[in-house]
Formats: C-alpha cells, structure tokens, sequence
C-alpha cells in the first residue's frame, strides 16, 4: 500500500525514476503490465466459452449481427457501398470545397520531378528580410581618403574617434556586419534566380525544338499534299483537248529606223548587210517541236517557313551533286525542286525537301552555262550554242501506278545516305519541249518572265525568244550599240561609253534580266545596258564598273551588278546614278538579292552577306569558323542563288548545299 501511494504521488513517480523504469510520459512498467492484464481478461471475458454464471456477450452480438445481415435492407445497404467508387466515398466524407481546395493543391510527379534542387544555406525569413529596402539614414558617414592618398589621418578626425568610444564603436561594427550578412544574402537570392532562368531556357529551348520537329514534319506532310493535288490537277488538263500549236505562224522581225532589224557584222561585209540571221534562213530552219509549253499551275499554295526559325548562317543541307565545277543553279521555292548545271556536262534536277536527285535533263552536247526554273519550266542555255526549254511536269513516273517499287526505293535510300551523286535513273525523257537554235556561240546569260526570253551569248548578241511559238523573235547587236554610243554625245550624260575593250577571258554577256520591254544587260566591258525592247534601242547606259560584269538584277526601284573588280554597286534605276557601292577582296562571281539582303561569291570559301537594313557584312558558309591548318578547306564557291532566306550555293569542286540567310 505504501508503494501505491508513492506511485499516485509526484514524489513517488520521482522515487521509482530508476529503479522501475519511468517512462517520458509519466507511466512506469508497472501500469503498462496491469494494463496488459486488464486486456487480457477483458477479451477472454468476452471471445472464451461461455460460462453459466456469465452471459456469452460475444456469442449474443455474433448473432445479433447476423440476424441483421439476412433483412434485406441491410443486404442492400452493404451492396451499395460495395459498388460505391472511392471517389463517391471521398465526395459523402468530405465537403465540396475541402475537395476543391485538395485537388487544387495536389500536383503531379511531373510536375514535381521538374522542382529546382534548394541549395540555399539561408532561411525564407533570412530572404524576405534582405530584401526590404535599407532606410535612409540622415547620420550615415562616409568615409573617404583624401587625394593625396591618406597617408596619415587629420586631428580632427582622431579627435573624433576618440571622441565616440568603444561602445559607440562596436555598435557601427554590429551595424555594419548586419548590412554584409545581408549582402551575402542578396547575393545569394541573385544567384539563385539566374539559375531558375537558366533552367527555364533550357526547358523552353527543349519546347522550341519539339515544335520545330513538329513543323518539319508537317512541312513534308504538306509537301506530299501538294505533289498528290498537283498530280491530279495535271491529270485533269490532260483530259482536255489540247490546241494545236500554230507552225505557219510568220516570224515578227521589229523595223526601227535607227536600227537594222537583226544583228549587222561589225566589217561591214556587203554580205552580211541584210542581216546577221535573214528571214530567209529562218523559213529553212525546222518547225519546233510540236510540244508547247503549258505553264501549269503547280504554284504552291503556302510555302515553306521551318528555315526562317533557324539562326541565320545554319546549314540545312549538303550534297555532292556533281564530279566538276558547279556553272549554274536556281531552285523555285525553299525546299522546293532545285536544278544544277556543272562541267561535268551534266543537268540534274534535285528535290531540295529530302536531297535526293530526281533526274537529269538530257539534250545538250556540251555544258551549260546558265538556267533558271520558273513554277515547273526550266530553261538551259548551253556552250553547244542551243537554249533547251523543259517542262518538269510531263516527267513520267517510274512505274505504271506512279509508285517507286521496292528495290528503286532502296536504291534512292542508299543514293541519299551515301550523297552519292550518281542519280536513279532518270524519268525526265517526256520533259523537252523545243531547243531554240540561233546564236553561232556559247550561251552564256539568259532570263524569261511569261512567254519572252532572253539570251546573251558569245556572239556579242541578245536574242528575244517568244516562247509560245519557240522563235527569236528580235536580235540585238551590242558592238552596233557601242559604236553608235560612241559616235553619239547627249548633254544630259546619260549615254557615255566607257571606252574600253572587253575582256577577253570573261564572258561577253554576263547577266541579263528583262521584265515586259525593258532589258538590264552586263557586258565584258564593264557596261551595263538599259534595252526597250519595243524600239530595239539602249535606253540608258550605267557607268561606274572597270571590269566584266558577271551578274545583275533589278527590282522596282533598284539594280544591282556585281563585277570582276571586286566591287558590287548598286544603281538607283529612278536616277541612274549609283546610290551605293562596296567591295571585297577578290572578283564577284555571282550575285542575288532578296528583301533583306545581298548575297554574293568572291572567290572564297565563303558566302559574302550584306544585311541592306543596316549595312552589315558577315559571312555564311561552309569556310566559317574553319582553320586552314585542321585541314583541307571547303571548295571556293561559285554560283549563289537566295529567295526568302533560303541560300543555296554551288562550289568549285561540284557540291551544293542549302543555308538559312
């Protein structure tokens, strides 16, 4: 009984600390074995067989529960909370808007996997009281050293520190500790937040790469739409009844009364007066071929825009096209059919989409010199002196369902992966529509808009083409136009010839472009010509070149050329004056321009780009950020072509390659 009470009392439960095992709580081993005891006889009170002087308490509620069990209410009871999902369970536990707030709260693994690791050794609190702004003190001192570099201190100023003391002292010490802690802690929160940004640019980045797969792969998803509806488009013409083209058709020659209406030889030979190709001859040159040339309308109905995406000076493609020197190229649309031309006598047509050769335009005995691809006419001026006309859409296709088989397929595969430029075989025999037979030397420019073509050739001529009937239609002598210009004085100054020779190793007409009359032509002699066609006249000669100009092209308001002497000018076509110029290091081969910018090869491995918006030069190509002695350099590039920042460039040693600009 003692023992009891000292257990009931504090000072009892102090007593038996150690010597019976006092729990934290209060309770001692003891309580918890007669607590245990007590269980123990409770539930064999309860679960043991039963006795005559007690009543059976578990025997009796087994059958109460039992007895309740067989109504049929509570058998429905328990079938409906069988049926009942977890959510229904949820929703009869919990009110709507403790669900709503859990639901808000609750995040997926996603979501959380993506949390930024917390590597700060400093509390929320430490942060939020960093960042309240310091007050303004009016009593703050500073301290600075005077300008002869404060060797030593002013009495004044030791009289004050003395003056202060220690305490005064250690309080500024704690003040200024505090403000440096602070510091750390800012520190701490500025690095913290670019690190988050950090994280957040390289999520955003894998997001941008993600919608670029997605817009490439619709790209060809649209381009195999567009070749179905161009298919069935083409086939519904072919239904139609074709017009007969007209072969009696007499040749239009212009008269002027300046000038004769064909090219005059420069010797004055008696012979050669009437002129240089009579109509005469004509009549006995053979009819064209009784192909006509159909623009069909295969124009896409949305272009390409997976390249504007792309940083500028990016390379999308590379491909060996050739075995020699690329001489020419021009391609539709980005990504679109692209046709190259190189010493290797050799006229390919490329599917710019996969990079893979989809045939060769056969028919010329020598190379070409130049070409352009409009929607799907192709024209190819040739050094066999000809001018061939294709129509890629009459391409047939290499089996009867208009299908690849198999092994053609694997081949194509393999051609691809191995950029090998040999071509499948080729499925553009039906592509020729007539050969333009007139120039007696190499063709070396040429330019068509709609039904007129132009071309410059060797023979120190322009010819102008109707390409409906396939016949020159009007020649135009350019040493005639020399020699009247040189006998011909205007007190405007729009017509001074240059007075020097041509160069003999460059081409004589390097580039020309004509839209409705009016002709832009370049020669040898560093002369670029304004031509009417209608009269057959120079309406205006632009001077400032000292060398062969190789390439040019105009729009509404501007012409630019671009020449041998390294220089490319551009010409206001309102004024006929110059309104800029710049140059490089070495000659202009090639030159085209867009709305943004002018791109040109001189002679390097790289292509020349000069941004007209704010006159920046940079470079673009396969020699960017290559070092001469990790090995041997890419090929120097010769022919460039650009339309709506998709640049395509062609080089010495015959590969091509596709470049965002």
């Amino acid at each position: 009984m003692e023992n009891h009470r000292r257990d009931d009392s504090p000072s009892g439960l102090s007593d038996y600390a150690e010597g019976d095992g006092l729990l934290g709580t209060g309770i001692t081993t003891r309580h918890l074995e007669a607590f245990g005891r007590t269980v123990t006889s409770t539930a064999g009170h309860l679960m043991g067989p039963p006795d005559q002087n007690q009543p059976a308490h578990y025997q009796n509620a087994m059958t109460d529960i039992h007895r309740e069990l067989r109504r049929p209410k509570a058998q429905r009871n328990v079938f409906s909370i069988t049926q009942t999902t977890p959510t229904d369970l949820m929703r009869s536990k919990l009110s709507t808007t403790e669900i709503r707030s859990r639901a808000i709260s609750s995040l997926p693994d996603d979501l959380l996997a993506d949390l930024p690791e917390d590597n700060s050794s400093y509390s929320l609190f430490q942060g939020f009281q960093a960042s309240i702004p310091e007050e303004e003190r009016g009593h703050k001192k500073h301290r600075r050293r005077s300008s002869k570099g404060g060797k030593h201190l002013k009495d004044s100023e030791k009289a004050g520190l003395l003056t202060v003391g220690p305490a005064g002292l250690k309080e500024e010490r704690k003040t200024l500790s505090k403000k440096l802690d602070l510091m750390g802690v800012r520190k701490n929160m500025c690095s913290a937040e670019i690190h988050e940004i950090d994280n957040k640019i390289a999520n955003l980045h894998k997001m941008r790469q993600i919608v670029l797969d997605r817009l490439a792969g619709l790209e060809m998803d649209e381009a195999a739409l567009e070749h179905d509806l161009t298919e069935l488009d083409n086939k519904l013409e072919d239904l139609q009844p074709e017009e007969t083209p007209d072969t009696s058709a007499t040749i239009e020659t212009p008269k002027s009364s300046e000038a004769p209406e064909d090219t005059i030889d420069s010797s004055g030979d008696p012979a050669m007066d009437a002129s240089f190709m009579s109509e005469s001859i004509y009549e006995k040159l053979p009819n064209p071929s009784p192909k006509s040339l159909r623009h069909r309308s295969i124009r896409k109905r949305s272009m390409p825009i997976l390249h504007e995406h792309f940083a500028p000076g990016s390379l999308i493609k590379e491909i060996e096209a050739h075995t020699d020197m690329i001489t020419a190229i021009d391609f539709d649309f980005p990504f679109g059919t692209m046709i190259s031309a190189a010493l290797d006598d050799t006229v390919r047509v490329w599917d710019m989409n996969v990079g893979r050769c989809s045939g060769l335009l056969e028919g010329h005995h020598a190379s070409v010199r130049c070409l352009q691809v409009e929607d799907n006419i192709v024209a190819s001026g040739s050094m066999d002196a000809s001018v061939r006309l294709w129509d890629l859409s009459r391409a047939r296709p290499t089996t009867r369902d208009g299908r690849l088989n198999k092994h053609e397929r694997h081949e194509q595969e393999d051609t691809l992966e191995h950029a090998s430029p040999v071509p499948p075989s080729s499925n553009l025999e039906d592509c020729h529509v007539f050969t333009l037979d007139a120039h007696v030397d190499e063709v070396t420019a040429l330019h068509f808009k709609g039904n007129t073509l132009i071309s410059g050739s060797a023979d120190k001529t322009l010819r102008q083409w109707d390409l409906v009937k396939g016949r020159c239609v009007q020649t135009l002598d350019i040493l005639w136009a020399a020699t009247q210009a040189s006998s011909t004085t205007t007190t405007d100054g729009t017509w001074r010839p240059s007075g020097r020779l041509p160069d003999a190793s460059a081409d004589f007409v390097g580039a020309v472009q004509c839209f409705d009359a009016a002709l832009a032509c370049g020669t040898a002699d560093g002369m670029v010509r304004l031509w009417d066609l209608r009269s057959g006249q120079v309406h205006r000669s632009l001077v400032g070149h000292t060398g062969p100009v190789t390439c040019l092209q105009f729009d509404d308001m501007h012409l630019v050329t671009g020449s041998l002497d390294r220089s490319i000018r551009i010409w206001d076509l309102r004024m006929g004056s110059i309104y800029d110029a710049y140059a490089y290091d070495k000659p202009i081969t090639s030159m085209m321009f867009d709305s943004k910018r002018i791109v040109a090869a001189a002679g390097e491995n790289v292509v020349k780009v000069y941004d007209k918006a704010d006159a920046h030069h940079w470079d673009c190509g396969p020699g960017v950020g290559i070092d001469d002695n990790e090995g041997p350099a890419p090929a120097i590039v010769e022919r460039v072509r650009l339309k709506d920042g998709y640049l395509v460039e062609g080089r010495k040693d015959g590969t091509l390659a596709a470049w965002t600009c």
